[in-house]
């Protein structure tokens, strides 16, 4: 497997990234990462370039999981969201899910990451897919609507 990731990581530690980095590695993916630690760094970057997946850590000096969910949340994309901790709780976890996120991962735990990620990006074809076939059937019921409407 010799799969390129464009990764978008909200993490404040330089470690923890090349931890995160090395992990996919091992586990066969090329992943290109961007690292950014504020909500300001983190709206630039979703602008500029496509992601395949957003990383975060729950607590940075700065901001926070939370916060970093809202951002994606905010700019109306459909990407993955997986939190990777190593302070998190299972209350907090569940708050997180609740908020949106769509996994978290123990940074002790990182052989779930690669399957969560695919699994999370699987989800997110399938979503792209049953809203193009709703927009579909919406705009086919709006003609069949104005059709009716002028006979």
């Amino acid at each position: 497997m010799n799969k390129q990731l464009n990764i978008l990581l909200v993490e404040d530690s330089e470690d923890d990234a090349a931890l995160l980095q090395r992990a996919l590695k091992k586990s066969g993916v090329q992943p290109f990462i961007e690292r950014v630690e504020t909500e300001d760094a983190m709206k630039k970057a979703l602008k500029k370039q496509d992601w395949n997946v957003i990383i975060a850590d729950y607590v940075l000096p700065r901001f926070s999981g939370l916060a970093a969910l809202a951002v994606l949340k905010d700019s109306r994309k459909d990407l993955p969201f997986i939190i990777v901790s190593g302070k998190i709780g299972e209350e907090t976890a569940v708050e997180a899910m609740r908020a949106g996120a769509h996994d978290y991962i123990m940074k002790g735990n990182l052989v779930r990451l690669l399957p969560a990620i695919e699994r999370e990006m699987e989800e997110a074809i399938v979503r792209q897919k049953r809203r193009s076939a709703e927009d579909e059937l919406r705009h086919s019921y709006n003609e069949l609507a104005e059709t009716t409407a002028e006979l």
